[in-house]
């Protein structure tokens, strides 16, 4: 079982940067990719940005450009930096992780969420 834990979140003013954090219990290394999603009240949750094993990564329409996903595998840990922050990026932030089991075969984890509130 992987346990995944978010930190970081919190009030923001518009246009201020903000830089959150997922730390997991197993070597990020062993892990096929992880990633953040975030859902807003009364909305579908959506992708903020994705890292692979090889270090490809990938972004939300909604974000991109404004935020940089980066990992430090020595602490097991993957930071969510966002840059240019606006009202609508306001919602719980997940952290997520998949894991092979076999084949095409995927195994998800996920964090309990950080709120991260865009307001002035």
């Amino acid at each position: 079982q992987v346990e995944l834990a978010e930190s970081g979140g919190g009030l923001v003013q518009p246009g201020g940067s903000l830089t959150l954090a997922c730390s997991a219990s197993v070597s990020i290394s062993s892990l096929n990719s992880m990633g953040w999603y975030r859902q807003a009240p009364g909305k579908q949750r959506e992708l903020v940005a994705h890292m692979s094993k090889d270090g490809s990564t990938t972004y939300g329409d909604s974000v991109k450009g404004r935020v940089t996903i980066s990992r430090d595998s020595a602490e097991n840990t993957v930071h969510l930096r966002m840059n240019s922050l606006k009202p609508e990026d306001t919602a719980v932030y997940f952290c997520n992780a998949l894991s092979e089991i076999r084949g095409t075969a995927f195994q998800a984890y996920w964090g309990q969420g950080t709120q991260v509130t865009v307001s002035s």
